[in-house]
């Protein structure tokens, strides 16, 4: 069973939540430390990744300390293809589909793709759009922001990334965001759509984490 479906089948069993962790704002060991900490805390993946570019070397490290820690998969997160890790089991192969920049839509995916061929690390297809208000992850990505009340807006996305053959959609309101995606418009995807729905951004407690998952929030 590939990680992508192993992940497909929990989420419909339960509520799976993701720990995310950017090599950027912490020292390899530390992350280790992080991962186990998180491990023990339930969640059922560590993805790596960040909105803004560090050395190859710190993501391969991170990595590494990561799977040193953690008997949890490590899934990439990657803001582009100098994001990459052969160390990784897999890597979220997303699609920033509300960016105006096709970097982020198509091209780094060109430019990565031979290297998770040769990798052997495996791709997960991934539908992504940010929502108001985006933080960091809208400004680097140049994003048409989603307004957080234009449920109509992200049903259409969700819609087309399942047609096009997407194994997941995320939702993202950006990290470090004052507020989560809301219920009214994760309620609305989730109808709308049969692929698990990943919402991040804005959640910083179990209270509101729960809210999410009732809403419909497979991840």
């Amino acid at each position: 069973m590939t990680i992508a479906e192993d992940i497909k089948k929990m989420s419909r069993e339960k509520t799976l939540h993701f720990s995310l962790l950017d090599p950027d704002k912490q020292k390899p060991n530390i992350a280790g430390k992080i991962a186990t900490a998180v491990e023990e805390a339930g969640s059922s993946a560590i993805m790596v990744g960040g909105s803004t570019l560090v050395s190859q070397k710190q993501v391969d490290d991170t990595v590494k300390a990561i799977k040193e820690q953690s008997e949890l998969p490590v899934i990439l997160f990657p803001s582009g293809s100098k994001f990459l890790s052969k160390f990784a089991d897999a890597v979220f192969f997303m699609s920033l589909l509300n960016s105006r920049n096709l970097d982020y839509v198509i091209r780094e995916h060109v430019k990565g793709a031979k290297f998770v061929k040769q990798s052997g690390i495996e791709p997960i297809s991934m539908g992504y759009v940010i929502v108001e208000p985006g933080m960091t992850a809208g400004r680097v990505g140049e994003v048409d922001l989603i307004k957080k009340e234009d449920v109509e807006n992200a049903v259409g996305y969700a819609l087309a990334s399942q047609y096009l053959g997407m194994d997941f959609f995320y939702l993202e309101a950006g990290s470090g965001s004052p507020y989560p995606i809301s219920n009214q418009m994760i309620m609305g995807v989730k109808k709308s759509i049969n692929i698990p729905l990943i919402v991040g951004g804005g959640i910083r407690d179990a209270t509101t984490a729960r809210e999410k998952a009732k809403a419909g929030a497979n991840i």
